[in-house]
């Protein structure tokens, strides 16, 4: 049956399903942010060891960025979607099996949870960069999937930090780690079921060092080229850096010693998240009729070093409640605005490897922002550390406000 034969309903069966993959692997990856730092606390009190395992992670989400178009390029989306959940799904599913019966040492999760942040970025990767072919198979404008796609995501970081803390509450924060493991089992089925192979193909093909090479070389070129890419990688390093700080050290460690509850950890991330939710579906209705370059502006500006400072007033629960679904309604539309911009400049051919690129870069700060957070809480204290945080995070978001080269999202290139 060709495309022109499907119904409406069949033609976008597809993108649904996409989005409900992503946003069910999105959660399940939000409740290991939360378990597992909350596991580390708890087993050794050292918010160094704490950031040391983040930075495990992350490092492996860097080098598995940077391959994952490569990857993609060699399994096809579908291929490289599926098997990076399946490998996620057996990763996390051995922390709390090892936990449970002979033990679990600190090496054996590091080993895993790098397992686990080189599962991660080929999947994202894969699902992101074919929202475009499926919202021209659906019929769908590019700016409404790009905020569906993100709209999926914010839910599902909205519903997985709430889903984690309670959990943590009742059974224990290893034992979470059994629904986590199974949200990556269904991302996988949804993908393998519904989501149809790429122009390309879904047979791995092979591919030696060389190509590989060749289509990381490709991807470098690109953010060379295109100085306003280049500029939003750069500047999305050092915001993920902080933010990598503050979800994985700053944000346990203030729930533990100001707060004195994981429940309360989970309901100020999840109502961070819902808020965006709901920023990014009102930027989905609103958005194709916008400016896009003072929206994207005003919004990093209010959800950075205000996040720090409403943190560091130590207002009580209910207002931190109120200032994160404000913040967060903020930063609903961030995300698409970045997705549309990098749809209508990047070629399709080179979605793939540029994205694995930009998403690398993107990543390359967070280690070191666990590292830096954890080594510096331990050291310098909590205020602090999340004084300099705050600090750094201003400096990066007023880079858009300073250098014209931002102009250019309000334009096709």
């Amino acid at each position: 049956m060709s495309v022109q034969e499907l119904t409406p309903v069949r033609r976008r069966l597809p993108l649904v399903a996409l989005f409900a993959a992503n946003g069910i692997s999105v959660c399940g990856t939000m409740m290991t942010f939360l378990a597992i730092p909350w596991f580390v606390l708890e087993t050794t009190g050292s918010s160094a060891q704490t950031g040391l395992v983040a930075a495990v992670e992350l490092i492996a989400v860097v080098a598995s960025s940077a391959l994952g178009g490569p990857l993609i390029a060699r399994f096809g989306m579908r291929g490289a979607s599926v098997l990076s959940d399946l490998l996620a799904a057996l990763a996390v599913l051995a922390i709390p099996v090892l936990h449970l019966t002979v033990g679990l040492a600190l090496w054996q999760l590091v080993l895993l949870v790098a397992v686990l942040g080189l599962s991660r970025a080929p999947g994202e990767t894969a699902r992101a960069s074919a929202v475009p072919d499926l919202a021209e198979l659906g019929g769908t404008p590019l700016e409404r999937a790009a905020s569906a796609a993100d709209g999926a995501s914010r839910a599902a970081k909205m519903v997985g930090p709430l889903l984690a803390g309670v959990l943590i509450a009742v059974t224990g924060a290893a034992e979470v780690l059994f629904v986590d493991a199974a949200t990556f089992g269904v991302s996988a089925l949804l993908i393998g079921l519904f989501v149809p192979g790429d122009r390309t193909g879904d047979t791995p093909r092979t591919r030696g060092a060389r190509a590989y090479l060749a289509d990381l070389r490709t991807g470098i070129g690109y953010l060379r080229r295109d100085r306003l890419i280049g500029a939003i990688t750069l500047m999305l390093m050092v915001t993920n850096m902080m933010d990598a700080a503050v979800y994985s050290v700053l944000l346990p460690r203030y729930a533990k010693d100001v707060l004195d509850s994981s429940v309360a950890l989970g309901v100020i991330t999840g109502v961070f998240g819902g808020a965006a939710l709901l920023g990014t579906l009102l930027y989905g209705w609103l958005g194709p009729r916008l400016p896009r370059w003072p929206i994207y502006t005003l919004a990093f500006l209010a959800v950075g070093a205000p996040k720090q400072l409403l943190l560091l007033t130590e207002p009580g629960l209910p207002a931190l409640v109120a200032g994160m679904a404000l913040i967060g309604l903020l930063c609903g539309a961030i995300n698409p605005i970045l997705s549309v911009v990098e749809y209508e400049r990047i070629p399709e051919e080179q979605r793939p490897v540029v994205f694995g690129v930009t998403a690398a870069g993107c990543a390359a700060g967070m280690p070191v922002g666990t590292v830096l957070a954890g080594v510096s809480v331990d050291g310098l204290g909590l205020t602090t550390t999340m004084w300099l945080a705050g600090g750094l995070y201003l400096g990066a978001t007023l880079c858009p406000l300073v250098f014209r080269v931002w102009r250019q999202m309000d334009r096709i290139k």
